[in-house]
Order: structure tokens, then C-alpha cells, then sequence
């Protein structure tokens, strides 16, 4: 695997801290500010409502700065973000940190999915998509649980600088590791509003929006589970509350797993490893509502839970930049859009349950009826599906391979 992904993977392990870090930094934050623990959710928010807006937002802006450029562009807008956060002197200075650093979440993923594709052969895009994801997932088992134990011992404000690092750092690693790649440009395309409205037209394709749908759906389903899972293991489980980390952590093992799995399953066959990984996501959310009330057992099912669930996040990506192949980086973007607004869909949904007084294991059911959602979409979308068969590998950068056999090294790429 090329160099480069290392660095696509290191801006992965500091965007995933700086997103899920705050879950376990409420407490602190709120003393530290006067504020309720409640009023601290909305930090959590609005991240999420940063990565919503920006990822259709900065891609079209971006189509026509070479892939590079634009990388080390995103990261220095979430180094800014982070660095606003720690130095923030109050709750609304921090609440705008929290969407300056999201901004360029869904963007970055989305560019460096289409970069991470045109760095390998073709048969092996999914694979290299995976290994940027693996840094996502490494954070859940360091970079968070680290974080939190940091912000605990010296304040929040010090995760937040230590994040700020890691963005300079992956800067750095992106300028050094990642080759000059020129935006993905087609025959006779014309201006820059010429390739805005490519991509447009490529994120309304039907396919694409139907895989919009199942991340919504589908991924809720994680989400509806992961946002209480601290007050399960203790509510229900009976762990004690330092257990939590270990659980989170935990969960981070099974997300790094599901990932190692789905690059290789997912160049095999996209369409089968997603319908899989909902199919047994809905699976095991019913078994944890019986597995949770035994501690080896609730721990094994989490690890599960992980892998399944972050198991249908390479498809996933991989399915929409297949099917907008001509103009993938809107599209690819929008998928974290779509990933996002699953986290929040899903949070909300769980806490609805429970606040409806089904019991704190009502969420597990709640994340299957939204897998199973999310599974009958994607059925429907490949029954849909009429375009010639693949063979389940993606074609994302097919016409690029030749040139990058020819020494592309200079951003021949995808024309």
C-alpha cells in the first residue's frame, strides 16, 4: 500500500478523536463553563451539523483545486477548528469552534476516498478506502478513551491542543506522502461551473441517492445503540462506571476489525458484503438486548456490534463513488452528510424510546428496525440497478489504472 495512505489515515485518527472525544469531555466542559450537561450535548450537535453542511459545501468549492491542495486545505480548516475550541473563553466561542472543526469532515473523507482509489490498482480501491477508515476506527481505541483520560486530568482544553498537533502533523504528512493529483477532470469539461454541475447532476443519479437513503437508515442503527451504550453497561450490565472506557474501547477493536474485513469483501462483492453487514447488524442489536445483562457476554456483543456495523461503511462509500463515477467527490462527500445525520437520527431516536419509558435495552431494538430499513433499501437499489455487472468490484477509477501503469505519478488519474 502506498505511503500516502498513511497520511490519509493519520487526519482520520484525528478527525475521529476530535468527533467522539466530547461525549466522554461533557462533564467536564459543562463545569468548566457553567453550563448543563444537557446544554454540553449541543457541542456533540454541532460538529455533526458542521459535517452536514460542510461536505456538500467545501466539495463544490473544491472541484477544481488539485487533490493534494485541497487535503492540506481541510486539514488546516479543522486545525483552526480545534485550535478555537481549546482556546475558546466561552460556551458560544466553543460552540463555533465545534462547527468550524466539522466543517471539513465530510470533505476530507470524500476527497481522500477518490484519492486513496486513484493510489492502487484497480480490484483494490475498496482496500485502500478501508485503510484510510482504519484510522477512524483506531481513534475509538486510543485516540478517544486517551482524550477523555487527558481531558480528565488536565482539563479539556488539553485534548483539544493535542488534536490541534495531530492536524499539523497529518499536514505535514499529506504535503510529504501524497503525490500531486489534478481534480478528476472529463473530456470537453470545460469550466470550473461546468464541473459544479457534473457533480450535481451525479449526486441526483437515483443510485446514488438511494445509497444516501441506506447510510441514513442503516448506519442509524449503530448510532441509535453507541449513544447510550455507557448508561447500558452500567443501568443494565452493572459495570461500574470506569468500565466505560474499556467498553468504548472495545467497541473501537470491533470498528477496526469490521474495517480490515470490508476492504478485501468489498472489491470481492460490494452489493453482497453491504446487505451482509446490515443483515447481521439487525442480528446482533436483538441479541445484545438479551447479551447485555452479562458482562463477558455484553462485551463480546459490543465488539460485534463494531465490526458489523462499521463493516457497511467501505460499501457504502464505495457504492455512491461507483455510481457518480464521472464526478465522485460531491458524492463521496455527501455520504458523510448522510453518515451524520444517521448518528443524530439514531441518537434521537434511542433517546426517544427511553424516554418513553421502554427500558435502557429499548434502543438495541430500535437499532434493528433502522438496520432493517436501511437493508430493504439497499435491496430495492440493487434490484433497481440495471447498469452492466461489475462483478462487484469497483470501476471508480478504472480508466485511470493504464495511465498510473504508464508512470502517473504526476496526477494522470481519472479523465
Amino acid at each position: 500500500m502506498p505511503l500516502a495512505l498513511l497520511a490519509l489515515a493519520v487526519a482520520a485518527f484525528g478527525i475521529g478523536t476530535t468527533e467522539f472525544v466530547m461525549m466522554g469531555l461533557l462533564p467536564n466542559v459543562a463545569d468548566d463553563l457553567g453550563v448543563t450537561v444537557p446544554a454540553a450535548g449541543h457541542l456533540v450537535s454541532a460538529y455533526a451539523i458542521g459535517v452536514v453542511v460542510g461536505a456538500p459545501l467545501l466539495a463544490a468549492v473544491g472541484v477544481r483545486i488539485p487533490r493534494r491542495r485541497m487535503l492540506i486545505a481541510l486539514m488546516g480548516l479543522f486545525t483552526v477548528g480545534n485550535l478555537a475550541s481549546a482556546l475558546a473563553p466561552d460556551y458560544g466561542t466553543l460552540l463555533a469552534g465545534r462547527v468550524l472543526a466539522g466543517l471539513p469532515h465530510g470533505t476530507f473523507f470524500g476527497v481522500g476516498a477518490v484519492v486513496a482509489a486513484r493510489l492502487v490498482r484497480e480490484g483494490r480501491q475498496a482496500r485502500a478506502v478501508a485503510t484510510m477508515f482504519l484510522g477512524l476506527t483506531v481513534a475509538n481505541i486510543v485516540g478517544v478513551p486517551g482524550g477523555t483520560a487527558l481531558g480528565q486530568q488536565l482539563g479539556w482544553r488539553a485534548t483539544f491542543l493535542v488534536v490541534t498537533v495531530i492536524g499539523l502533523a497529518a499536514m505535514a504528512a499529506l504535503a510529504a506522502l501524497v503525490p500531486h493529483l489534478p481534480p478528476e477532470r472529463r473530456e470537453g469539461a470545460g469550466g470550473a461551473g461546468a464541473e459544479l454541475r457534473r457533480e450535481v447532476r451525479a449526486l441526483g443519479d437515483r443510485q446514488v441517492l438511494l445509497g444516501l437513503l441506506t447510510a441514513v437508515f442503516g448506519f442509524a442503527g449503530v448510532f441509535a445503540l453507541y449513544s447510550y451504550l455507557a448508561s447500558m453497561v452500567t443501568e443494565v450490565t452493572g459495570m461500574a462506571e470506569s468500565s466505560v472506557t474499556v467498553v468504548l474501547a472495545l467497541f473501537g477493536v470491533g470498528m477496526t476489525l469490521g474495517a480490515l474485513a470490508a476492504g478485501p469483501l468489498t472489491d470481492r462483492a460490494l452489493r453482497p458484503t453491504l446487505y451482509g453487514a446490515l443483515a447481521a447488524l439487525a442480528a446482533v442489536l436483538v441479541a445484545f438486548r438479551f447479551t447485555v445483562h452479562v458482562p463477558w457476554a455484553a462485551m463480546a456483543t459490543v465488539v460485534v456490534i463494531g465490526a458489523v456495523g462499521f463493516m457497511t461503511t467501505t460499501p457504502l462509500q464505495m457504492l455512491v463513488m461507483e455510481k457518480a463515477r464521472n464526478a465522485p467527490t460531491l458524492a463521496a462527500a455527501s455520504n458523510h452528510s448522510a453518515f451524520n445525520l444517521a448518528n443524530a437520527g439514531g441518537a434521537w431516536a434511542g433517546g426517544t424510546a427511553i424516554a418513553a419509558g421502554w427500558g435502557w435495552t429499548s434502543p438495541t431494538l430500535v437499532g434493528a428496525v433502522l438496520a432493517v430499513v436501511g437493508l430493504a433499501i439497499a435491496l430495492v437499489a440493487g434490484v433497481l440497478d440495471r447498469t452492466p455487472s461489475s462483478g462487484g468490484r469497483s470501476r471508480v477509477v478504472a480508466r485511470g489504472a493504464g495511465a498510473r501503469r504508464a508512470g502517473d505519478r504526476d496526477g494522470a488519474g481519472v479523465r
